[in-house]
């Protein structure tokens, strides 16, 4: 069984791999994968469509993950295999981890509490996305 975590976890989304373009998806160019905003879905989506040149590891590429918010990644991974080093995204540091029954977890640690609090926006109140072409060739 998984180890329990050292830190406390609040759920932020839920990451679905997918082949199909979704409305509002944006392009990541360091990571090569189209990914929707979790943030603007009702139930915290947040879709992943991976370019074949994607240089992300083949869990984090092939199967979904759980992602956590938590104070300190560091703590919060402890004793679960890294599959992504924590990296910048903006508003908040995150890394990819697997636990030892197989599960892909990620870890975000917001920088400042607006990031937090606009994250936690309902849905409802956000414009609807669009879909933004890619960044590179």
């Amino acid at each position: 069984m998984a180890n329990s975590p050292d830190s406390p976890l609040q759920f932020e989304h839920i990451g679905l791999i997918t082949n199909e373009s979704k409305p509002g998806e944006s392009f990541v160019p360091a990571t090569r994968v189209w990914r929707t905003d979790f943030t603007v879905h009702p139930y915290r989506v947040e879709w992943l469509r991976f370019e074949p040149d994607s240089p992300v590891p083949a869990p984090v590429r092939e199967m979904p993950h759980v992602a956590f918010r938590v104070d300190d990644i560091r703590v919060a991974a402890r004793g679960l295999k890294v599959l992504l080093e924590p990296f910048d995204v903006g508003p908040r540091i995150v890394g990819f981890y697997q636990t030892d029954d197989g599960a892909v977890i990620e870890f975000l640690q917001y920088k400042n509490e607006s990031s937090v609090r606009s994250s936690s926006r309902k849905p409802e109140a956000c414009a609807t996305p669009t879909r933004t072409p890619p960044a590179c060739g």
